[in-house]
């Protein structure tokens, strides 16, 4: 959490540190200064930004997920601000690791519902993840043929001989 209240005071962190600090200097709020991001680990709940930033998303991305049905609404404060528990971090992580298998929003949405309504989405998620895997022998195999095309195209192309095209069909080796 990355916050800047009034005065802060920056301090070059020590070199042993080096390899636990990603910034090349620590921000500490001035004595007195609360930190929202410590209020909001305290109380349970994070705003929106929070999240974005400690699930690696965007605040956009997380409100188009809740349009969606992926996350749940969140509560509001009074000044209408989201705000959400550290369930949404797990579940944030669940729809990204989702993604990264390649399964679409609908199916990841497919097994949160399972998952909300109490059971447990293994078994789908084995046959999502079959499906996946026959899917992309299917675009390897499309690719491995794309491939065989293109290299008997470029074989023909090598000796080229512009005098042989004719301008009506523009390139003669496709």
């Amino acid at each position: 959490c990355q916050v800047h209240l009034g005065a802060m005071i920056h301090l070059k962190p020590p070199d042993w540190l080096s390899g636990y600090v990603s910034r090349s200097r620590l921000d500490l709020p001035v004595e007195g200064k609360v930190n929202p991001c410590d209020r909001a680990r305290e109380r349970g709940t994070m705003r929106i930004g929070e999240v974005a930033d400690l699930s690696g998303t965007t605040t956009k991305t997380m409100r188009f997920y809740e349009d969606q049905g992926l996350l749940p609404a969140a509560d509001r404060t009074t000044g209408g601000y989201r705000f959400y528990t550290q369930d949404v971090v797990s579940r944030l992580d669940f729809i990204r690791r989702g993604r990264t298998a390649g399964l679409t929003l609908a199916q990841i949405r497919q097994v949160l519902n399972i998952r909300d309504a109490g059971g447990a989405p293994c078994e789908h998620v084995k046959d999502l993840l079959t499906s996946r895997l026959a899917a992309l022998d299917h675009q390897i195999a499309d690719l491995q043929t794309l491939r065989e095309t293109v290299a008997a195209l470029r074989e023909t192309a090598a000796t080229v001989d512009p005098a042989t095209c004719s301008p009506h069909q523009v390139c003669r080796y496709l």
